[in-house]
Parts: C-alpha cells; structure tokens; sequence
C-alpha cells in the first residue's frame, strides 16, 4: 500500500470482504452495549492504566478508542495486554506523534479488521448474542490541515462501498460550527466546511450529547483560556434505526485535556440529552 499521506487511500478490497449485514437486522436490547472514545494524550504515563481501569468499572464499555497514544508496536502491545480487554488493534504513529488504538472484550463483540492508517481503523462488528452488525470507524485526524483532508477523502470513499449501519467515532481535530468553541482563534469557516462536506457525502448525523460542551480544553486561566468541541460520535441512518435510544455523553476529564465520550446503545430512561445537533450553514 502506498502512502497515505501521499495518495490517499481506497478500501474496494477490504470492503469487499466485509460480511453480509442482515436487512433487518434485531437488537437485543437487553445487551448492555457501549463504545468509549478518549484521547489520552500519551499511553506510556502510569497513570493512564488506572484511568482504563476506572472507565471499565464505572461505564462497562464493550469498546474502547484511544487516540494520540504516541505509541505502537510491542510497546503498544505490551500496554494493551495489562488492559481489561481481550483483543486489540493498533495504528502506526508518526514519528512521537498520533497513535490510535481499538480495544474490545469478545465475548461481547465479535470484530473483523477491514484496513488501518495512522488516521483511521475500520472493522465490522457484530454485536453478541443478538448477531446485530455495524461497521465502525476509529479515527484520530491529524492536526496537519492536508493530512486531514486526506482522511476526509478517504471516509467519502469508504461511504461509497458499503450500505451499512455505520459509526464514526474520535478525534477530529477540528469544529462544526461557532459554538463548537470558545476563545481563541474564529472558526476557519472554509476547513469547516470540507469537514460538514465529508459527513454529509457521508450520511452522517450528530446524536447530540449529555454533559459538558467541550471536550478539549487547554486548561488555561479564564483570558486565555481555549474550549473546543473535538471528540464525538457520527453514525448513519440505517444505525440510528438499530438504536434509536442511543445517548452521547461527555464523561469527566481524566488524565488527559481531552474527556473521555461515551456512546450508550440503549440508555437507561432517565439520561438527559441535548438536543441533536444541526450543522451550520455556511
């Protein structure tokens, strides 16, 4: 495979191979089902394993995405064999930088790898016992404006091969809209609008969320202070009839400038949403 920062990227064969979902596939809703997403901003911390630990006993994820690790290989595989997890796949950083990772319990979830970059993890998953099946996206967007857009080229590409319920889930290194931060910088209206562009190519739409605007903060006094809204979850319509009950909520920073996202499947009744979010016009 060529480079991805130099060509881009084309999933036919690997989507090729990905297995026949049902038409009307039947969640079982009594299956306690959820995916975290977290940028830990550095695995090889001590404290990072204990944080896992934590949002496994409080949030019970059958799922786990971990960005900017800023570490692969055996060291990689080494950290993630101490986690509460049973499989695990991992991206290639650059350099000391990226780094992104798909953990995952199998007796709850059975999951076929499809391809990786540094930026991207695909996989099909079918969730166990009831069989249902999505396809999910892990990515961490690089910070490098034209990197980016590579991974916006190739999540259009991927949208092309497959009818799927879907999922998009990490770090996108980059806002929607106005109200996705606060201070700095304005919003570049234009990068935005490539960013809007590839969700829709892509059907995708946002669940809203419970919790805290922001996930990423430079944690800086009130003058300089810097919020944005990086970290979240996109799925299609055809997901979205699966689970019609599912809940976005942004947990507690740990560890890291970047809380941590949970996406619940079947919530419980009482979850408080905001309301879903409707991309600007620009």
């Amino acid at each position: 495979m060529e480079s991805v920062k130099k060509t881009g990227w084309n999933l036919m064969e690997e989507v090729r191979r990905l297995p026949l979902f049902d038409e009307c596939p039947t969640p079982c809703h009594w299956v306690v089902m959820n995916i975290i997403a977290w940028n830990c901003r550095g695995a090889l911390k001590p404290e990072f394993r204990n944080h896992v630990r934590e949002l496994v006993q409080n949030h019970n994820p059958a799922m786990l995405i971990v960005m900017e690790t800023r570490v692969s290989g055996d060291r990689a595989k080494e950290i993630t064999d101490r986690l509460p997890f049973d499989e695990a796949i991992h991206t290639k950083t650059i350099g000391f930088a990226g780094g992104l990772w798909l953990l995952w319990n199998t007796d709850r979830v059975a999951v076929s790898l499809l391809a990786t970059t540094e930026q991207e993890i695909h996989v099909s998953v079918k969730v166990r016992p009831s069989d249902t099946q999505c396809f999910l996206s892990a990515v961490y967007a690089s910070p490098k404006f034209n990197e980016r857009c590579i991974l916006w080229k190739n999540l259009v590409n991927v949208a092309s091969l497959h009818s799927s319920p879907w999922i998009i889930a990490g770090d996108f290194n980059k806002v929607l809209a106005d109200n996705d931060k606060f201070g700095g910088r304005t919003v570049n209206a234009n990068r935005s609008l490539l960013f809007k562009d590839c969700l829709d190519s892509c059907n995708m739409v946002d669940l809203g969320f419970s919790g805290p605007r922001f996930t990423w903060s430079n944690c800086r006094g009130i003058r300089r202070l810097i919020q944005e809204r990086l970290d979240r979850f996109f799925v299609n319509p055809d997901w979205c009839t699966l689970y019609p009950n599912a809940r976005v909520s942004h947990l507690t920073h740990v560890h890291s400038d970047h809380c941590p996202v949970l996406l619940d499947f079947e919530p419980s009744a009482d979850s408080s949403l905001n309301k879903p979010f409707k991309f600007q016009s620009f």
